[in-house]
């Protein structure tokens, strides 16, 4: 990421933009949000040197080790190229190990070492301080009504997408 990219994901870049644009749409809002969040998670996982491309990969790998490089890819919402590289920068900072399927030599599956393993205790903690600290001052209520409102925006988005695929 470039300077000027990081200055324009900085909360002050952030803030000068709601404060230009105060009833900017909601996709522009939530997009914000995002790049905040993963900004917040960016930080604390560079503390232990784990980039934040491969925090997803992760996630997927300490739920479900061993899964080829496609559904892997697939799981992520990442292209095959883009999982590639990032698994082989995992490979050489030793979190995983990747090895040809004997029963196809074109499927790679993924796993964990006891080192990729392992950062779970560290990092988990870290995502659920950025959680902690988004939710700070709201109440349960607003914590499940804001999480059920995005579910059914996701839902809406996700049934809209055969209509327009169309035309």
């Amino acid at each position: 990421m470039s300077k000027q990219d990081t200055d324009a994901v900085s909360p002050a870049g952030l803030r000068k933009w709601r404060e230009a644009v105060p009833n900017d749409r909601l996709a522009h809002v939530v997009k914000d949000l995002m790049r905040t969040l993963q900004r917040a998670l960016q930080v604390r996982l560079a503390e232990h040197s784990v980039p934040i491309g491969h925090w997803t990969f992760l996630r997927i790998l300490w739920e479900r080790d061993g899964m080829t490089q496609r559904e892997l890819s697939e799981l992520a919402g990442v292209s095959e190229p883009t999982t590639y590289s990032a698994l082989l920068s995992m490979e050489k900072q030793g979190y995983i190990t990747r090895r040809k399927l004997p029963s196809n030599l074109r499927n790679i599956s993924v796993s964990l070492t006891p080192e990729g393993r392992a950062l779970k205790a560290r990092l988990v903690p870290l995502a659920e301080e950025v959680n902690a600290v988004l939710i700070r001052g709201m109440t349960a209520q607003e914590v499940s009504l804001f999480r059920q409102t995005m579910l059914r925006m996701i839902d809406n988005l996700e049934q809209d997408e055969p209509e327009t695929a169309v035309r």
